[in-house]
C-alpha cells in the first residue's frame, strides 16, 4: 500500500481513498531492502545475514572455542559446540529418552519415530528427514561439487566429508573420551567408542532380536538371514555378504599377505591362518618342555 502526506489539510490519503488524520499512529511499511552477495549474487533481507553468508566464501571463522580452539563462521554454531564440552543435554525424547543439547536436534530426532520426511527432492521426488540430506542428494542430480580441500584440492559434495578429509592432513582429533582419554577425529567415532564403556547396543535385528553396538554390524548380521550378498569382487564376480570377507578374498588375486608370524616371519592372507600356524610353534615349545621334564 502506498501513501502520501498532503500538507494542505494535514491528512494522510491512502490509495483506497480512505483518509487518516496526521496525529493517528499509523505508519507506512518500509520497502524491504535486499543485500546481495558480490560473489554469488545470493540476496538477503538483513545485512547481518549477508555477512554470515560471505564467510562461506572467505572461510573466515571469527568465533573460537576457548576450550579446544575450534573455530566457527557463526556464533550460534559455537554455542552449539560448547554443549559438547559442558555435557548439557536439556532436551529429552519422550519416546526413547535420548537427550540432546539443542531443541532443533530433538525435533529432527523425533522424525525417526514418526517416520516424517518433510523434504522432497525437486528432481525425483524422493523424501528426506533432514534438509541437509536433501541438499546432499540433489547434488547427485546436478553433479555439483561445492567443497574443496585447501591443501590438495580434492572435491566433496558434502561439507562434513570435507571436514573429515582435512583432518587427515592436520591430524586433528578434537573429540576425547571422558572415560579413557582416547581421542577421535570425528564425533561419530567417539559416540561409537563410548558404547564400549556403556555396553549400549542400540541396533536390534528384526529377524532374531540380537543386539549390536554398530549399525554396520547389524546390517552384516541381517544378511545371514536374508542371504543377500552386496559386495562383489571386480576381478572374478564372486559375491559376499560383508566387506570384510570381500577384502579377504581380494588377497587371493593380489597375493597380499599382511599377517606375519613373529617366530619365523612366514606370511598369511588371513588372520585365522596366522593363528593356526602360530599354534605349531606353541605346541612345539610345549612338547620340548614336556620332554625335558622326563629326561
Amino acid at each position: 500500500m502506498f501513501c502520501l502526506w498532503q500538507e494542505r489539510d494535514q491528512t494522510l490519503t491512502l490509495t483506497d481513498g480512505s483518509v487518516l488524520q496526521r496525529n493517528q499512529t499509523q505508519r507506512c511499511p518500509k520497502p524491504a531492502r535486499q543485500h546481495h552477495c558480490s560473489q554469488c549474487n545470493k540476496s538477503f533481507k538483513w545485512l547481518w545475514k549477508l555477512k554470515e553468508h560471505e564467510r562461506t566464501h572467505t572461510g573466515e571463522k571469527p568465533f573460537q572455542c576457548y576450550q579446544c580452539g575450534k573455530s566457527y563462521t557463526q556464533l550460534v554454531s559455537l554455542k552449539r559446540h560448547k554443549g559438547i564440552h559442558l555435557g548439557e543435554k536439556p532436551y529429552h525424547c519422550s519416546q526413547c529418552g535420548k537427550s540432546f543439547t539443542q531443541l532443533g536436534n530433538l525435533n529432527k530426532h523425533k522424525r525417526i519415530h514418526s517416520g516424517e520426511k518433510p523434504y522432497p527432492c525437486s528432481h525425483c521426488g524422493k523424501n528426506f528427514r533432514l534438509s541437509d540430506n536433501r541438499k546432499e542428494h540433489e547434488r547427485t542430480h546436478t553433479e555439483e561439487i561445492p567443497y574443496h580441500c585447501s591443501i590438495c584440492r580434492k572435491g566433496f559434495t558434502k561439507l562434513r566429508n570435507l571436514k573429515e578429509h582435512e583432518r587427515k592432513h592436520t591430524g586433528e582429533k578434537p573429540y576425547q573420551c571422558s572415560q579413557c582419554g582416547k581421542r577421535f577425529s570425528h564425533i561419530g567415532n567417539l559416540n561409537k567408542h563410548k558404547r564400549i564403556h556403556s555396553g549400549d547396543k542400540p541396533y536390534h535385528c528384526s529377524h532374531c532380536g540380537k543386539n549390536f553396538r554398530l549399525s554396520d554390524n547389524l546390517k552384516e548380521h541381517e544378511r545371514t538371514h536374508t542371504g543377500e550378498k552386496t559386495c562383489h569382487c571386480s576381478q572374478c564376480g564372486k559375491s559376499f555378504s560383508n566387506l570384510g570377507n570381500l577384502n579377504k578374498h581380494k588377497r587371493l588375486h593380489s597375493g597380499e599377505k599382511p599377517y606375519h608370524c613373529s617366530q619365523c616371519e612366514k606370511s598369511f592372507t588371513q588372520l585365522g591362518s596366522l593363528k593356526r600356524h602360530e599354534n605349531i610353534h606353541t605346541q612345539g615349545k610345549i612338547s620340548s618342555q614336556f620332554g625335558k621334564s622326563f629326561s
